[in-house]
């Protein structure tokens, strides 16, 4: 059988089919077994999961995700490579034939994520999310699992498990006072506990990208990180980092998200008990839970426009 994330694998499934990988839905595949195996390692499958598979290509990881999950549905936008995984998974026992494998042709952003997670939690199966992602729809997707699915109620998705350029994955994770921490980092700790389970170099894929990628698994968490509600929330976050250069009072008296002066902002942080003087303060030093208490702060004070 075919291994389909070697470099022979690869090719041979694009000279046989005429296909070339598309630079505009960052097509990159992955040629090095050892790397899908960490990917497999972090995601912790067994057969009593159903994996949803976003982006699979021609199938390289799909491949070892048929052999430790249940079931693993593989969403691929790419009409041309969703006609190839059918052949691969549903016919051609030479290549991949796998029963457990269910490849449907659409746009992630589009398809029935609900639907999916319903029909295969009736069957008591957990949900895990699998991929190596393209890299210019990274964060779309992502911030679209977290915020709709991320529930680990009945239904919900329990992890994340991808492949995401290393500046991304060093964002999600990073913390305050370092330069990557931002926005995003707050998104994704507010919904899982996250963590770099791999750095890969970009002589990994076939076409090599420009940058180096990084596996990133995210265990979803039961309940949000902080009890505030995530729009309020991230609406004063995304003020907060929206202009770094501006001090925090200055940063949120700008965004005029409530009916307060500066002074006034100014008074607000300083309540909150924060370390550093709030005329100083910068969006990029307050923990999750530092800009939660400064939201139930701001809320109380003025209310919202």
């Amino acid at each position: 059988m075919i291994n389909l994330s070697t470099y022979a694998g690869v090719k041979s499934i694009l000279e046989q089919h005429g296909l070339k990988a598309r630079k505009s839905l960052g097509q990159n595949f992955l040629t090095d077994p050892h790397v899908r195996q960490k990917i497999i390692r972090a995601a912790n499958l067994t057969r009593s999961d159903c994996v949803l598979e976003i982006g699979p290509g021609i199938g390289g990881l799909t491949q070892a995700l048929a052999a430790e999950a249940g079931h693993v549905l593989a969403v691929e936008i790419d009409k041309g490579l969703a006609a190839v995984l059918q052949d691969i998974f549903m016919t051609n026992t030479e290549i991949a034939h796998s029963s457990n494998v269910e490849i449907v042709h659409s746009d992630i952003l589009d398809y029935d994520i609900a639907g999916h997670l319903s029909r295969f939690a009736e069957q008591g199966m957990r949900h895990k999310v699998v991929a190596n992602l393209p890299y210019y729809v990274t964060t779309p997707i992502v911030m679209h699992l977290l915020e709709n699915f991320s529930c680990n109620e009945k239904g919900g998705i329990d992890s994340i498990t991808v492949m995401v350029q290393r500046e991304v994955a060093e964002r999600m994770v990073s913390s305050p006072g370092n330069a990557a921490y931002g926005a995003l980092s707050l998104a994704v700790q507010y919904h899982a506990d996250v963590s770099i389970a791999a750095y890969v170099p970009p002589n990994c894929f076939f076409p090599r990208p420009k940058v180096g990628s990084a596996v990133v698994h995210m265990d979803i968490l039961p309940q949000p990180r902080v009890n505030a509600p995530r729009k309020e929330l991230f609406a004063i976050i995304r003020a907060g980092f929206g202009q770094r250069r501006k001090t925090l009072v200055n940063a949120l008296f700008s965004a005029e998200l409530y009916p307060l002066s500066k002074a006034q902002i100014g008074d607000i942080i300083s309540e909150c008990g924060f370390a550093k003087n709030a005329a100083h303060l910068r969006g990029e030093e307050l923990t999750l839970v530092e800009w939660a208490r400064l939201l139930e702060a701001l809320e109380r004070e003025g209310m919202p426009l």
